[in-house]
């Protein structure tokens, strides 16, 4: 709704009540705005592209994680491209992955957890082109999600040292299996079974099961598909 004149504004949202009340209460405030919908099975990047930016949108309000769609983040840059301001919306409270929203391009990131009007606020001073913090606070979230990315290909390549074997053993350390019950599912001793931990141990470069599976669970790992 509003006006040709009016400053347009996407708002890019799988949670539809919280879209549709910041919508809301954008349009008390002069802003014309268009709920982009994620929620169709056959959206894709391009036609929520297509929503997004027709009419000359100026600002997106995106969801950092957009359900079944999938990433929020795949979007920045070719809202970018299209000259749209990027206001990223997280419910995580982890600064490597509002340093990873920057990276992308955004122009700021915004908590859910705030405030409806500190909301507000943000989304003015994005379309104004104010910054939402200051440069040496963005630079250190940038150089904190480089180092998480560092960290976590690192984690990544030593869990692709392992064997079969040995990952289906990580595996079932991850379920919270108990070694025996590892041996008795593998017809294998428990012995056997400790000496595939340690041989795990030693390619993470870790020194303890807790410690091999939190880094198995940091970055996402499962056990990879036989064949």
């Amino acid at each position: 709704m509003g006006t040709s004149t009016a400053p347009r504004l996407a708002i890019i949202d799988h949670h539809v009540l919280f879209a549709e009340a910041v919508g809301l209460a954008l349009q008390a405030q002069g802003y014309a705005v268009r709920l982009v919908d994620v929620g169709d099975p056959r959206a894709s990047s391009a036609t929520v592209l297509n929503q997004a930016v027709r009419g000359g949108t100026q600002v997106a309000l995106l969801d950092r994680w957009l359900g079944p769609f999938g990433d929020g983040l795949r979007l920045v840059g070719p809202l970018r491209a299209a000259g749209v301001r990027v206001l990223v919306l997280t419910g995580s409270p982890d600064r490597a992955c509002w340093g990873e929203c920057l990276r992308h391009g955004a122009a700021g990131v915004v908590p859910k957890s705030w405030p409806l009007d500190r909301v507000l606020a943000s989304v003015h001073r994005v379309r104004g082109g104010q910054p939402l913090m200051p440069a040496a606070e963005r630079a250190a979230l940038v150089e904190l999600a480089r180092r998480e990315d560092a960290e976590t290909g690192e984690i990544r390549r030593r869990l692709a040292r392992l064997t079969p074997r040995e990952a289906a053993v990580l595996g079932a350390l991850m379920r919270g299996d108990p070694v025996g019950e590892i041996a008795r599912a593998g017809v294998v001793s428990p012995a056997t079974v400790r000496s595939q931990v340690k041989s795990i141990l030693a390619k993470l470069e870790l020194c303890s099961q807790i410690a091999a599976v939190g880094a198995a669970h940091r970055v996402g790992w499962r056990v990879p598909a036989a064949g």
